[in-house]
């Protein structure tokens, strides 16, 4: 009985086998070693349950001598691949990974149209980092295909383009998506001329400087400019100003049209590049006109709209059509600092509402059949208890879906936005210049869609 102790070795360590898997071993367990050929085994799948102890040294010492059995390791699965949480587990908190290196001979043959396509898709504001890449990179703003990826692309929120009170030739833009603050460089603007922004459309953004002679129009984002030609009509007093598309895009051209309060008004054409004058004011509307230069104008397809005060409501112009029409709306009561807004074809009104020593911002909407202003939401009343005691005075800086709103007084200035569409209202961060640490007072401004292609 020399095999017996082995014999009890074995069943101990099938025992222990069984209780690991729960089943019956795999059968790659007992590896039977033939002395005679060493490249050739052959394999045993015992039945705990239905062979005896007799069976099991049966099955033992047919195999062979004890010196010939072997014992391999318990079955080990096959690796599989970790979570990412437990593969960094072992990672230092501030390592960075290694970069994976792009195989040049694959990624050169990258087809273009998908090329432009995804850089179409890509944040505005990457703009500024990519242009320097390379100069396919940068000629991208000249190419027709890239300008349809980026017309098919869904308009997003739009930008802010503002003055500073410290500078009023620097501009600093605000992007809402990120909440971040950037401050071009512009170069086009002659020196020590003062141009403030007053209208926007498709892009583009019109400049008047402060003298009321000369009109600008340029894309902030990649500083096409155009200097526009010296009116038909001089007028040293202040006008309106409001600019639309003639289609989709800057492709098809623009039109901007300057009113002023007694009635002279001038058309330019950008495909003529020329100013007109399509005709006069008609006799039904009473001039002059009090217009509300601290309220911009809106546009609604082809039709401009105007804020006046004597008497209350609302002027329009046809840029097609070439027709004036006057509407009477009387405005709400303790109401100040307003400006007309609109979104999606509504017309909107945005001011404040003084009573007392109470000041809250307030937001109308144009009821199309009555011609009276329903106010539809108001500024969270936890703000509006910061401006309690304080001569409040309020400048929109964007009318178009999402509002900026500039909120100042002697002991206070903020900037805020608002969604007409969700409703929300949130602080802006403070606007400070480029390596400095001073505080930026926004004097004016206007909201303008974002778009790399729109030319001047």
């Amino acid at each position: 009985m020399e095999g017996l102790p082995l014999l009890r070795q074995l069943i101990g360590q099938l025992q222990e086998l069984l209780q690991l898997y729960g089943s019956p071993p795999p059968f790659h367990l007992l590896h039977i070693h033939h002395p005679s050929d060493d490249h050739h085994c052959r394999w045993f799948l015992p039945n705990i349950d239905d062979t005896s102890a007799d069976g099991y040294y049966s099955i033992v010492m047919a195999a062979g001598n004890s010196g010939n059995c072997k014992m391999l390791e318990p079955f080990k699965p096959p690796p599989s691949k970790k979570p990412r949480k437990e593969r960094n587990r072992g990672k230092l908190p501030g390592s960075t990974p290694t970069p994976e290196v792009m195989e040049q001979e694959i990624w050169k043959e990258f087809p273009d149209d998908l090329f432009e396509a995804v850089i179409a898709r890509l944040p505005i504001a990457t703009f500024f980092r990519f242009r320097s890449v390379c100069c396919k990179w940068n000629s991208l703003l000249d190419s027709q295909s890239f300008s349809q990826h980026c017309a098919e692309i869904p308009q997003a929120n739009p930008w802010f383009y503002t003055i500073t009170h410290e500078n009023m030739n620097v501009g600093a833009m605000y992007d809402p998506s990120i909440r971040k603050w950037h401050h071009p460089t512009i170069y086009f603007l002659p020196a020590k001329m003062i141009a403030l922004p007053v209208a926007s459309a498709g892009g583009l953004v019109c400049f008047l400087d402060i003298g009321h002679r000369f009109f600008y129009v340029c894309n902030p984002l990649t500083q096409s400019f155009k200097e526009l030609p010296a009116r038909l009509v001089k007028v040293w007093s202040r006008v309106a100003v409001g600019m639309i598309l003639n289609g989709n895009s800057t492709s098809g051209g623009y039109k901007i049209l300057w009113v002023g309060c007694e009635g002279e008004y001038e058309v330019y054409d950008s495909v003529k590049n020329s100013w007109s004058r399509p005709g006069s004011m008609p006799s039904n509307i009473k001039l002059p006109l009090s217009l509300n230069f601290r309220s911009q104008a809106v546009s609604i397809d082809s039709t401009l709209f105007f804020i006046r005060s004597d008497p209350e409501g609302i002027v329009s112009y046809n840029m097609v059509t070439g027709a004036w029409k006057q509407f009477i709306i009387p405005a709400p009561l303790y109401l100040s600092d307003h400006t007309l807004a609109e979104y999606k074809g509504r017309v909107m009104l945005v001011g404040l509402l003084t009573k007392n020593a109470a000041t809250c911002v307030c937001i109308w909407e144009l009821q199309k059949m009555t011609l009276l202003w329903k106010e539809v939401d108001r500024m969270p009343n936890i703000w509006c208890l910061e401006f309690y005691g304080k001569h409040v005075r309020m400048t929109c800086l964007g009318n178009k879906g999402l509002l900026m709103l500039s909120l100042r007084s002697r002991q206070m200035n903020q900037l805020v936005t608002y969604n007409v569409m969700s409703r929300e209202w949130l602080k802006v961060p403070v606007c400070v210049v480029p390596q400095g640490r001073k505080r930026q007072w926004i004097a004016c401004g206007t909201a303008f869609q974002p778009c790399l292609t729109a030319n001047a």
